[in-house]
C-alpha cells in the first residue's frame, strides 16, 4: 500500500515525451511508480480522470522573499501548480547581509519584496534565510546570491570599481553562501547598488559560482532599445566566469535577441532566460521616474532632495518636461501612506489630477510621503508586443518566471496569473506549446537550470510535487482591474507528497510540505 495515488489522469512528464494514461504513486515524499497494477490501493487517492497530472511548476523569476510566508501569496502560486519560488532575484535581498545591509536592502526593496517577518535586526547568513522557509510554509524555495546585497556589505553605496582587497570580501561572501545552499547569483544592474558595477567586478564574483555548475541570473542593464547591448555584456561575462547566464524577465526586440542567444548557445554558453505572458511591466517608483543624478543609492539623500524646491525645479525642468509621454504609462500599485493610499490603481496623471497638481509634483510629494517605498505597474515601450512575447517563450531556452510583486492594495496580476495564463492562452488557445511542451517549460527546463536533480520529471524516485490540471478549465482571473484573483482549473497540488492544495483551498499542509532547496557542495539541490 502506498501513502498516496493520483489516480485516472494523463501523464504530462516534464520531458517532452507524450502524454500517458497512467496512475500516480507516491510514499515517502517521492514518487514510487508511474503506472501501478489494476487494485493498487492508498491510504489517500486523488481521482485525476480527465487532468493533466504535470511535475510541479518552478517559478524561476519571482518576489516572495517575504510574501511567501503570507497565505494569499500561497494560494495564489498553488492556484496556478506553482510548487517552487526562486528567490534572492534582481540582485537585492536580505542574506548576507550584517545590521546595516539588511536595513538598507529592506527599506529600498520595501515596494519589491515587503518585510521578512523573522529575521530580527540581523546579522542574518544564507543559512538563516534558508532556514526561516524550511517547512515553514507550503512551497519549496531556492535562493540566489543577491550581489547588491553582498556589495553593499563590503562597499555600501560607493559609486567606483571596488579595490582588490574589496573583491577578495565580497568573492569570500560568494564562496560562504554557495557553501551553505545558494543556487547560483544573481545582479540587478539597473537598481542600486548592483549598477555600479562593471563587467569586470561581476565576472570575479561569477567565477565560484561558474565552478560550481551553477547559473548567473540577470536583470540586465537594460531592456528594449538597450536589450542588445546588456546581452553582449551578460554573454561577456559568461565567457569570463564560466558560469552559465540566465536573463531574467527578458522582453526587447525578438529577432535581435533570438540572434544573440542562438549564436551564444552555438558558441557552447549555456544560456537560459525566463519571461511572462504581459505587456506590462512592475518595479519601485523611484526607479521608473527618477533620474540617476540624483543620489539614488542614498535614500535620505534622495529624500532630502525631493524636499528642495530647488531641485524640484531641476527634476521638472531638465527630466520630468522631457519625457511627459511615461507618465500615463504609469499605475499606482503600491502607496504605502495613510493620505495617499487612494491612489493605488489610479495612473500617475489621474492622481495628480485629483491633488491638484502636476504629475511631476505628485510623484515627488508621494515619495517623499512613502519614504521612497511607492511601487507600480507600467506599461512596457511599444516595441514589446503580443508577437514578440510569444515570439521569446517559444524559444528552446524559455523557462516561465512570474516576476511577481506582491506588494501593495492594486499589484501587477502576473503573480496570481502567468502560470495560468501560459496553459489556459499559450497552449490551449494560440498553441504556441503543446501540453507536453508546456511542462518542460514550467518545470523540467527550469530544474535542470538550478540543478535541482529530484524536481521537475513525473518519474520514480523523483519528490513528489505534483500538479493536476483540468486542460479544459484552467485559466487565469486576474486582470489590471482586479489583479489579486487567483486561478481556476487547478484543484490539487502535491509538494514533497503532501497535499497542500486540495479541492483549489489551502490544506494547511505547512510544516510537512515545502523544503528549502540547498546545495551540498559539488552536489544539486536536495531538501536540507
Amino acid at each position: 500500500m502506498y501513502d498516496l495515488l493520483v489516480r485516472g489522469g494523463t501523464v504530462l512528464d516534464g520531458t517532452g515525451a507524450p502524454a500517458r494514461r497512467a496512475d500516480v504513486a507516491v510514499s515517502a515524499g517521492r514518487i514510487a511508480a508511474v503506472g501501478v497494477p489494476e487494485g493498487t490501493r492508498a491510504v489517500t487517492e486523488i481521482d485525476a480522470t480527465g487532468r493533466y497530472v504535470m511535475p510541479g511548476f518552478i517559478d524561476t523569476h519571482v518576489h516572495g522573499d517575504a510574501a511567501v510566508f503570507d497565505p494569499d501569496v500561497q494560494l495564489a502560486a498553488l492556484r496556478q501548480g506553482v510548487t517552487t519560488f526562486v528567490l534572492g532575484q534582481d540582485g537585492v535581498s536580505y542574506a548576507p547581509a550584517d545590521p546595516e545591509t539588511l536595513r538598507y536592502v529592506s527599506r529600498y526593496f520595501a515596494p519589491v519584496n515587503g518585510t521578512h517577518p523573522g529575521l530580527d535586526g540581523g546579522p542574518v547568513s544564507v543559512a538563516d534565510l534558508l532556514a526561516s522557509y524550511d517547512r515553514r510554509v507550503p512551497l519549496n524555495t531556492v535562493y540566489l546570491l543577491p550581489h547588491g546585497t553582498i556589495r553593499h556589505g563590503v562597499m555600501g553605496s560607493a559609486r567606483r570599481a571596488p579595490d582588490d582587497g574589496e573583491i577578495a570580501a565580497m568573492r569570500a561572501r560568494v564562496e560562504r553562501g554557495l557553501s551553505e545552499g545558494a543556487a547560483g547569483l544573481s545582479t540587478g544592474l539597473e537598481y542600486v547598488p548592483g549598477a555600479y558595477a562593471a563587467a569586470d567586478e561581476i565576472a570575479a564574483l561569477c567565477a565560484p559560482v561558474g565552478a560550481a555548475g551553477l547559473p548567473y541570473v540577470t536583470h540586465m542593464r537594460g531592456y528594449e532599445s538597450l536589450a542588445a547591448g546588456a546581452m553582449a555584456e551578460v554573454l561577456d561575462i559568461a565567457r569570463a566566469s564560466g558560469a552559465a547566464p540566465h536573463v531574467s524577465h527578458l522582453h526587447g526586440p525578438p529577432d535581435e535577441l533570438i540572434a544573440l542567444m542562438d549564436g551564444a548557445r552555438a558558441e557552447g554558453i549555456d544560456l537560459t532566460f525566463d519571461s511572462y505572458p504581459y505587456l506590462r511591466g512592475s518595479s519601485t517608483l523611484t526607479l521608473v521616474t527618477l533620474p540617476d543624478w540624483l543620489p539614488v543609492a542614498d535614500l535620505d539623500a534622495v529624500l532630502d532632495d525631493l524636499a528642495d524646491p530647488a531641485v524640484r525645479n531641476r527634476l521638472e525642468r531638465d527630466w520630468f518636461a522631457r519625457r511627459p509621454e511615461i507618465w500615463p504609462r504609469i499605475t499606482l500599485s503600491h502607496v504605502p501612506s495613510d493620505d495617499l493610499r487612494w491612489a493605488e490603481g489610479m495612473t500617475l496623471p489621474d492622481a495628480a489630477e485629483r491633488a491638484g497638481t502636476t504629475p511631476g509634483e505628485f510623484c515627488c510629494d508621494l515619495l517623499v510621503a512613502t519614504r521612497l517605498e511607492a511601487g507600480c505597474v507600467f506599461a512596457q515601450p511599444p516595441g514589446n508586443t503580443d508577437e514578440s512575447v510569444r515570439t521569446l517563450l517559444r524559444h528552446p531556452a524559455h523557462t516561465a518566471g512570474s516576476d511577481a510583486i506582491y506588494q501593495g492594495g492594486h499589484p501587477h496580476p502576473r503573480g496570481w496569473g502567468a502560470f495560468a495564463r501560459l496553459l489556459a492562452r499559450h497552449v490551449r488557445d494560440l498553441g504556441d506549446w503543446t501540453w507536453e511542451q508546456a511542462a518542460v517549460h514550467l518545470a523540467g527546463r527550469a530544474a535542470d537550470r538550478f540543478r535541482l536533480a529530484d524536481r521537475g520529471r513525473v518519474e520514480p524516485g523523483r519528490a513528489a510535487d505534483l500538479v493536476v490540471a483540468d486542460p479544459a478549465t484552467i485559466t487565469d482571473r486576474a486582470t489590471y482591474e482586479r489583479p489579486r484573483a487567483p486561478a481556476d482549473g487547478i484543484e490539487h497540488v502535491l509538494v514533497n507528497g503532501v497535499p497542500v492544495l486540495a479541492g483549489g483551498v489551502l490544506t494547511g499542509g505547512v510544516l510537512t510540505g515545502g523544503s528549502a532547496l540547498h546545495r551540498p557542495p559539488g552536489r544539486a539541490l536536495i531538501p536540507a
